[in-house]
């Protein structure tokens, strides 16, 4: 019978021992902290948000190029009526004041105030009745699909894939974990035909700290489209930042940018530039709750 010497007995022992050893590590390694991300919100609870928007459109044809430019500043509050067992939560969402600014690049700007204009100037009638009024009455689920909507002033019908807030993960997610919902789209061709597109919006998880979680995310046209079809949706194409505090289960802040040329939509020589910067701040302290004046023009039906 062959026996290993034991010289050769006590390096095996030593090299089982270190592989247990790794291994027993590896089995006690702790597992990613994951985080469960939900809208929390109380009946009688008044969220109000400060909303500057900006956008800029640079557009060349036939060698005639054109600018626009259109500012707006508002407060926007969500009135919770109601919270369900389900967890599900009803607001109101109303605009409390609005300021506005457009410009066509001929110098002939434009500018509304509802805090100051009693009567709006010509071409700002509809957006001066949307504000101080309730818009429309929102039911959320915890992870912000929207379960219902009823609008309660006359407005544009929202878009599927532009949800009032930003829908998070049903289940708890780790540090670098992305998730993301897919949308269909209908778009026109330039020759008068609808078609649909596949989109989608996804959204990475990319910090928490002192318990607020960063969020990335980007709005994607995942079918090839002409130029034409893209500059109708190239408002869409945004990305930004959102910044949620998990204990509370609300956005604190967001940005969202885009920065897009598109050429070719309307001529072989044609070219669009598009800017948008969007940003939205919880007015969370008492000073800045109480600076809000709540009033809207006297617009005559």
């Amino acid at each position: 019978m062959n026996l290993l010497p034991a010289r050769n007995w006590a390096l095996c022992a030593l090299a089982f021992g270190l592989v247990s050893t790794a291994a027993s590590a590896d089995d006690t390694a702790e597992a990613p902290q994951k985080y469960l991300l939900q809208y929390k919100f109380a009946v009688g609870e008044i969220l109000r948000y400060d909303v500057r928007h900006a956008t800029d459109v640079r557009t060349t044809i036939d060698g005639t190029t054109e600018k626009s430019e259109t500012r707006s500043d508002s407060v926007k509050a969500w009135k919770v009526t109601d919270v369900l067992p389900s967890g599900e939560m009803e607001f109101m969402h109303v605009v409390e004041w609005v300021r506005m600014t457009n410009d066509s690049g001929n110098g002939a700007g434009r500018q509304y105030d509802s805090r100051k204009d009693a009567q709006p100037p010509r071409g700002f009638e509809q957006a001066a009745r949307a504000v101080g009024v309730p818009l429309s009455l929102v039911r959320i689920a915890p992870d912000g699909e929207v379960v219902l909507r009823q609008e309660k002033h006359p407005q544009p019908k929202p878009s599927e894939d532009l949800p009032i807030t930003l829908l998070l993960p049903k289940e708890p997610i780790a540090v670098g974990a992305k998730w993301s919902r897919s949308y269909e789209v209908p778009a026109k061709r330039k020759n008068g035909t609808t078609m649909q597109i596949q989109t989608r919006r996804v959204a990475t998880l990319r910090s928490v700290t002192s318990g607020v979680a960063t969020i990335d995310f980007e709005y994607q046209i995942l079918t090839p489209v002409e130029p034409y079809v893209r500059a109708a949706l190239v408002e869409r194409l945004a990305q930004g930042t959102v910044r949620f505090d998990v204990e509370r289960g609300r956005i604190l802040s967001q940005e969202q940018n885009v920065d897009k040329r598109v050429l070719g939509f309307a001529s072989e020589a044609s070219s669009m530039h598009f800017v948008s910067r969007l940003s939205e701040r919880l007015l969370d302290s008492p000073d800045e709750r109480g600076k809000i004046q709540q009033t809207s023009a006297n617009i005559a039906p």
